[in-house]
């Protein structure tokens, strides 16, 4: 159904917190909220939840199914009709399953809760719910508790999360707090509960899993007195709290004598302490609804970032929630007054600036980080100052940091091109020194196969699972320490580590036209080979994936990629037959990430993301334009399996946000972009000081080749446009038609060099 963008005048507000930015929410913004679809992704293996936060939130209230499987990784899965409770940190579409902690569940009965439930199965509160009686929409989740009669509606601010229960009349209203549940590969291993005052409860929840050292703190606040209450640890009945044990819960029944059927609750969160999560509370009441207008109107703003025109809906409907997803993570770790936890228990104050956890760099590196540096260039800095003071922990900068804890998921070390892409693009709020430094210590260093890449050149596939993968990311972090180096005029070190990023070299089998796992005597290959099989993170030399997706991995330099294929032709032909072959996976074990494929293709999993765009260097970028739009149109929609594969912290949308626009940063660290193929008439992109264009005469479902191109007026003819030219804003003007312009983008020496 159409919906019609309508004007809304919003009232300027400023978050303003102790030693942080301000976030402003500007004045006469377009309701593009309204085409959010926050289901999108929660079915199939997209991995999302559909609850509420705001932008990069310290906090995600969503419901939780209960479930421990890997398509439950947010706590939700579409294909669900149970809740257990309502979690107020959640994971956007990652492969694993953490948090979903300090569940709370309002009922209208009083339960037994001595029993250790071991499932879901055995929580006697459960509820079933319809997707006819649940929406979602930024900032705002509402479900119907059919077992309990209670309608569930649920909002944040940045740092309080707000619950609002509407009981049956006459019913009892009781909530239900369990700090002892747990999902997938998370574990309690410590936890409290205390009823503080007659409207106030606050306690602690210790975990171990995939963050091995997770502390949570919280409070919460309640709209009507407590009147009754019964605390459980480990299956002991308290009236008094401060008891500590692994499974803690409460279940808490309000005054009979407050008559109305609203019950609302507040609740915060803190890594550091109960006082630091009653900062974070504040002092505000229980306005519910001018909390979801606030939430709204931040979303309003984020979205206006880059504003589109197109007369398909379902198109705005993909890409403002694909714009929505790029900006749920990472989160805001650090309190109220700066401070946050480590995984070696220090506490860490951040000095003006805000600390952000859940940083998925194996994934976000690669287009949901570039596409921060132009709707949210502010975040940057203070997500590099992050990532350097996790470094500060361990020297060495962080892989996948979850809740202050580093997980070590996934390969290579890809905080380093985020930091170089900030600094190349003029970011500045950091220390670029302290940040070469230890972009240097990490590549130097001998842990996770760094000892046999730096003995030999490449990791031998004897020594180390996964070598190819690792090998070649290994040679891209190098480029682009190299590249810092240049840009802080370290010759010596320039040319040390522009000399390792050479190692796929080593790689490249040109009998078969595969990077291959070679042996430690540097000549022969590890034998059977099979391109297509795939077996999941042990005994494979492809991390989730096999030949055919990963050894295209060479964006730091593709021209040379295509030297050693043999040339323009060569290596377009073997490309195309990337996307032409059998989609057949090999293997017993195949690893579940290789989904949305297109021939051997697979858009489901961050490696293949770049691929479609490297036509562009072997001067037919028509290719690219062909398959860039044959993956937004088949691997993207509107409904629950509208994602093809896990959103992976916002990677998957922004992926769809930059291609969607005609743009794609193959080598994010080059500071530039591929030209693609715009989909909407008109994209623009609202930067500091003015607006770049993108518009994309008659385009169409048919009409999307490149036909010829204009920029401010003059004439355009090259596949590549660097960061600093669309900050000088302006109008990059493309005419589209439905057969290939094969001289267009060619042959042209004018166009931006990568190194």
């Amino acid at each position: 159904m159409m919906k019609q963008l309508y004007l809304i005048v919003l009232s300027t507000v400023f978050i303003v917190s102790c030693k942080e930015k301000p976030e402003s929410i500007s004045t006469e913004k377009v309701d593009l909220a309204s085409y959010v679809d926050p289901f999108i992704g929660t079915g199939g293996h997209g991995h999302t939840y559909p609850g509420a936060t705001v932008p990069f939130g310290m906090l995600q209230v969503s419901p939780v199914n209960g479930i421990s499987a890997w398509d439950w990784c947010s706590g939700y899965h579409y294909s669900d009709s149970i809740v257990v409770g309502f979690s107020h940190l959640n994971l956007s579409g990652t492969g694993i399953g953490d948090l979903a902690d300090i569940l709370f569940m309002p009922s209208n009965k009083a339960f037994d809760l001595t029993l250790n439930p071991m499932s879901r199965d055995s929580l006697p509160y459960k509820s079933t719910y319809n997707h006819n009686n649940e929406k979602a929409s930024p900032g705002y989740y509402q479900v119907f508790l059919e077992d309990h009669n209670i309608n569930v509606e649920l909002t944040t601010s940045k740092r309080t999360a707000y619950h609002r229960y509407t009981f049956k009349e006459d019913d009892d209203q009781s909530v239900i707090i369990n700090l002892g549940f747990a999902i997938n590969w998370d574990k309690v291993v410590a936890s409290s509960l205390k009823v503080e005052d007659r409207y106030t409860v606050s306690g602690y929840r210790h975990s171990t899993g995939w963050a091995h050292n997770q502390k949570v703190f919280f409070v919460a606040k309640f709209s009507k007195p407590i009147a009754d209450y019964k605390l459980y640890v480990d299956g002991e009945v308290y009236k008094d709290g401060g008891h500590e044990g692994i499974k803690s819960t409460a279940q808490l029944f309000f005054d009979h004598n407050e008559k109305s059927t609203e019950l609302i609750a507040k609740v915060a969160v803190s890594s550091v302490s109960i006082e630091n999560a009653k900062d974070n509370l504040g002092t505000d009441g229980f306005d519910f609804e001018k909390t979801k207008s606030d939430a709204k109107n931040l979303w309003n703003s984020a979205l206006s970032a880059i504003a589109v025109e197109t007369p398909t809906d379902s198109l705005k409907t993909i890409f403002y929630t694909a714009l929505y997803h790029a900006q749920l993570a990472p989160v805001t770790f650090s309190d109220k007054n700066g401070q946050f936890r480590m995984e070696n228990d220090s506490i860490v104050t951040a000095d003006d600036y805000t600390a952000y956890s859940t940083l998925s760099l194996w994934d976000t590196f690669r287009a949901e980080h570039p596409l921060l540096t132009l709707i949210a260039p502010d975040r940057v800095s203070d997500m590099v100052n992050s990532m350097l003071a996790y470094y500060e922990v361990k020297k060495i900068l962080p892989v996948w940091t979850l809740y202050g804890n580093e997980t070590n998921t996934m390969t290579g070390y890809h905080s380093i091109p985020v930091i170089v892409e900030a600094y190349k693009k003029g970011i500045r709020g950091f220390d670029a020194e302290k940040a070469y430094e230890a972009m240097k210590n990490t590549m130097m260093q001998d842990e996770r196969g760094l000892d046999h890449y730096k003995k030999h050149g490449y990791i031998p596939y004897s020594l180390l699972d996964e070598s190819v993968t690792i090998t070649l990311e290994y040679a891209y972090n190098d480029w682009c320490v190299a590249e810092m180096a240049k840009e802080l005029g370290k010759e010596e070190d320039y040319q040390f580590f522009l000399k390792r990023s050479k190692a796929y070299q080593h790689l490249y089998d040109a009998e078969s036209g595969f990077m291959r796992g070679k042996s430690v005597d540097g000549k022969s290959w590890n034998e059977p080979f099979d391109a297509k099989h795939s077996n999941h993170r042990e005994q494979t030399d492809y991390t989730e994936g096999n030949a055919w997706q990963h050894s295209w991995f060479v964006p730091q330099d593709v021209d040379d990629l295509i030297k050693i294929h043999g040339g323009n032709d060569a290596f377009s032909k073997r490309l195309e037959q990337l996307f032409t072959e059998s989609s057949e996976i090999t293997g017993d074990n195949i690893s579940a990430d290789i989904t949305g494929l297109i021939g051997q293709y697979a858009h489901g999993n961050e490696p293949s993301h770049h691929i479609a765009y490297m036509f562009n260097h072997a001067d037919q970028p028509w290719r690219t334009q062909y398959w860039a739009r044959h993956i937004m149109d088949t691997q993207y929609n509107t409904t629950p399996n509208g994602l093809s594969g896990n959103e992976d912290c916002g990677q998957m949308s922004a992926w769809y946000v930059l291609s969607s626009i005609g743009l794609y940063p193959m080598n994010p660290a080059s500071a530039e972009y591929e030209i693609g193929t715009p989909i909407f008439e008109k994209a623009t992109i609202k930067l500091a000081d003015n607006s770049f264009v993108i518009e994309a005469e008659n385009v169409s479902d048919k009409n999307f080749y490149i036909q010829s191109a204009t920029l401010n007026g003059k004439e355009f003819n090259q596949t590549r446009i660097s960061h600093e030219e669309i900050l000088k804003g302006g109008t990059l003007h493309f005419v589209m038609g439905d057969q290939p312009n094969k001289n267009w983008g060619v042959n042209n020496i004018s166009q931006p060099s990568n190194n």
